[in-house]
């Protein structure tokens, strides 16, 4: 799974273009970065960038972009009505996908050491990446702002966590950290700015008063009418959509809306959200209204549709998804290939792809048919008293062939450690220790990927017996065909885990391995023998 940060830096220069767009292409060049906003405030003297990437793009893209903003912005004379302390002010790191908290504190700090080594400008943390009580919100550290910095930072109390302990006049100081994805999303009620603040009031984590506080975690609310729209809004911003996401926010100010006898009109995002965000509201109303939706396309359209995420301008997932924003298309180079060039590739005088992806495929194949005759049979008037069985058998068999598809490519890919580690270094040997260490990693690496895909395999078993037991008779022969692409598909991986494995010097790891595949393989031998069995004799007449 691919790792997503996403940094959200603001550089004290709101009105020349020319810098604004200097600092864009410094994280444009960056490779394994996407920008995705540059939002400038003339007023404000002050721009906002958003751009996510790997942890390590991520830092290097984060210091090129602040070495740039140090280099053209100069804070001796720069004047604007924001709150600020450098010329690069603040520079946060945000978990997105597949990656904690923690990890985005490494991130920072990793940063903010760049930076006050190399460019010499003091760095604080703040947040999630401070220990400090006393500077551990922002406010609390940029209190004097730039003016003030020259006044406090020879103090031992205010000593930076990165960088010198002097003045820089032309940057000022930078401040780094970690904070969880913010999400801006308004809920639009047919009433007063009043009526929408005291729905406001009621959810907000700070409530009216210490004494009265609101029913939502980690929400900050206030109520206000837009001209434009017509309408009041409840604007709200989640400071951790784990514990109170957008569905939640949404149906709150529903239930308070109807009790003051008020309309709802559906809501807005303003900005960007996580995909886990939105798939964590499709299985609220999916459950709620107990339906049957595993394609995430349709998930994605149920959550616009019942939170209304359209009503004041139209919501494309593309466009404000962040993972579908920075999509890929090349992370799954064969998997992504046409039938004919993946077999003409499979073909052809190279050693990948080989045995190993091709296995993957079959399996991901034999789910699939598994799949398909679920399919036949659910939402079929005639087999209306199986659609119950159905939503149980086809999601983990759609779940499994969803799972086995990356595999095409991690198989090929499996190799890429040993092969980086057979060019380590060996002259000393603390270097061939290091070498062989890598190599051995490597090498269970390329083991433990093809016996992937024979537990990913191995546990669709149970589905595509239920599948013979129940599904569409008419389907049987689909069905035949996918047990036995199951079972070839544990076969061949099983055969790309015994060419490895005689490399592998921890014999107490071969032994286990070899043991579990064994037992995986005389599994689907046995299995591919009782689906066949129990579809001929459900074929038989009076059957």
């Amino acid at each position: 799974m691919r790792k997503i940060v996403e940094c959200v830096p603001n550089i004290s220069e709101g009105r020349d273009e020319n810098i604004i767009n200097a600092c864009a292409d410094a994280v444009r060049q960056v490779e394994g970065v996407t920008l995705l906003d540059v939002d400038p405030g003339k007023t404000t003297n002050r721009t906002v960038f958003t751009f996510v990437g790997d942890p390590d793009s991520i830092v290097e893209a984060a210091f090129q972009f602040s070495k740039k903003a140090y280099e053209l912005i100069d804070m001796t004379k720069q004047t604007g009505a924001h709150p600020r302390m450098g010329a690069v002010d603040v520079v946060p790191f945000v978990p997105v996908a597949n990656v904690t908290t923690e990890d985005c504190v490494e991130c920072s700090k990793r940063y903010g050491k760049r930076v006050g080594e190399e460019l010499g400008v003091p760095v604080y943390l703040y947040e999630e990446a401070s220990t400090n009580p006393d500077r551990k919100a922002l406010k609390q550290i940029r209190s004097g702002e730039y003016e003030g910095i020259k006044n406090k930072i020879y103090k031992p109390e205010w000593k930076p966590d990165f960088g010198p302990q002097e003045f820089i006049p032309k940057s000022g100081a930078t401040v780094t950290g970690s904070r969880f994805f913010l999400i801006a999303y308004n809920v639009n009620i047919l009433g007063t700015k009043e009526q929408a603040h005291r729905i406001a009031l009621n959810i907000r984590e700070q409530g009216r008063s210490e004494n009265e506080p609101g029913r939502l975690k980690a929400i900050k609310a206030i109520g206000w009418y837009v001209d434009e729209y017509n309408m009041a809004q409840v604007s709200i911003n989640l400071d951790n959509y784990t514990i109170t996401p957008p569905h939640v926010v949404f149906e709150e100010c529903v239930k308070d809306a109807k009790e003051m006898n008020l309309a709802v009109c559906g809501s807005e995002l303003v900005g960007l959200i996580p995909l886990e965000a939105m798939l964590m509201a499709a299985e609220y109303y999916i459950e709620k209204e107990n339906l049957f939706i595993l394609d995430e396309k349709q998930k994605i359209r149920l959550v616009i549709e019942r939170l209304g995420l359209s009503s004041v301008s139209q919501f494309i997932p593309e466009k404000r998804i962040i993972e579908y924003m920075i999509e890929e298309k090349g992370s799954e180079p064969l998997a992504s290939l046409s039938v004919r060039d993946f077999t003409e590739l499979v073909g052809a005088r190279t050693s990948a792809p080989g045995g190993g992806s091709v296995s993957a495929l079959i399996a991901s194949l034999g789910a699939a048919l598994g799949a398909m005759m679920g399919w036949m049979s659910y939402g079929n008037k005639k087999f209306e008293h199986l659609d119950s069985k159905m939503r149980k058998f086809i999601t983990p068999l759609h779940e499994n062939m969803k799972k086995l598809i990356p595999m095409i490519d991690a198989d090929t890919n499996a190799f890429n450690d040993y092969m980086i580690a057979m060019k380590m270094p060996k002259n000393t040997d603390g270097e061939k220790k290091i070498r062989i260490e890598k190599m051995q990693e490597g090498l269970k690496k390329a083991v433990n990927v093809p016996l992937s895909v024979m537990r990913i395999a191995d546990s669709g078993w149970e589905w595509m017996l239920q599948m013979a037991k129940y599904g569409n008779i008419s389907s049987s022969s689909d069905l035949a065909v996918g047990a036995k692409s199951l079972e070839t598909g544990i076969w061949g991986a099983f055969k790309n885990v015994e060419i490895n494995l005689p490399q592998i010097k921890d014999e107490d790891y071969k032994c286990e391995v070899m043991k579990e595949g064994n037992e995986i393989m005389d599994r689907a031998s046995k299995n591919l023998k009782k689906v066949v069995a129990v579809l001929e004799k459900r074929k038989e007449p009076g059957v």
